[in-house]
């Protein structure tokens, strides 16, 4: 099972021919699964929607109700910002949790899930996107906490254990990552361990997701760092969810451009 992690950098930079490298990276790589941060919607069009349209897949969305900082961003636009779930296989059910945001910024950040109907099991995926600013440590723990008890209201739905993605905005030594796994400190959620895919890559891959060699990123002039992530719970029956191996992808540009100013994580999971 293909699982992939990617933020799509909403409606910014030349986002018409971006979203066709997109769908062409996504289209080359063959996933799942995929979690999606920063998908717009123009009331018209939903770029999951449009995704899913082109490879055949199903999706579901979870918008914002706070998109004022990001259309204060793009000078005249009020397009929608939130997650997405693109999936090979049909959801049959899906639920939404508003993460808190005191003492931060509040955009309206939200985690969501789908239960999809994969063979053999059904798989409870995840996607989410936390608060962004440097300083703002304190704001993510309190979101993974919540992310963790939501995780956990679904996680026995399925023999297979929770997939969860998303832009954490966190390094991986961070309170917050060290937090959501549960497995370096103690867990919000007593007894669950949310494994993070990158560890079982090759020490020598690039793990860089916002990463200075994108001009996007290169343009704030924020240091490299590894924000992008796949979690897996401890596997199930058979090996169900196991690691098998994780890479870094869509960091290169397509004819010419850029997909986003992120990098994707792709990792495959053992599917019985």
């Amino acid at each position: 099972m293909r699982v992939l992690s990617w933020n799509v950098w909403w409606r910014f930079g030349p986002w018409e021919a971006r979203r066709e490298a997109i769908a062409s990276t996504l289209a080359r790589l063959d996933c799942d699964l995929v979690g999606l941060q920063e998908v717009w919607d123009d009331g018209g069009e939903n770029l999951a929607g449009w995704l899913a349209d082109r490879l055949g897949m199903h999706w579901t969305w979870a918008p914002s109700d706070r998109p004022g900082r990001w259309h204060a961003r793009l000078d005249g636009s009020t397009a929608d910002v939130g997650d997405a779930v693109l999936s090979r296989w049909p959801i049959t059910d899906r639920a939404v949790l508003r993460l808190p945001a005191e003492g931060g910024r509040d955009d309206g950040h939200r985690a969501l899930f789908a239960l999809v109907d994969a063979p053999v099991h059904p798989v409870p995926f995840f996607t989410t996107h936390l608060n962004s600013g440097p300083h703002e440590s304190a704001v993510r723990c309190a979101q993974v906490a919540a992310l963790a008890g939501f995780v956990a209201g679904f996680r026995d739905r399925s023999p297979f254990p929770p997939v969860l993605t998303g832009d954490y905005n966190a390094l991986p030594d961070s309170d917050e990552m060290r937090l959501l796994g549960g497995y370096r400190t103690a867990p919000p959620v007593p007894g669950q361990v949310l494994l993070d895919a990158w560890e079982y890559a090759d020490p020598a891959a690039p793990a860089t997701t916002w990463d200075p060699a994108n001009p996007y990123a290169a343009l704030t002039r924020e240091p490299p760092g590894r924000i992008d992530y796949i979690h897996v719970g401890p596997p199930g029956p058979g090996g169900a969810g196991h690691v098998q191996a994780v890479r870094r992808v869509g960091d290169a540009p397509v004819g010419g451009v850029w997909p986003s100013d992120h990098a994707a994580v792709l990792a495959e999971l053992a599917s019985p």
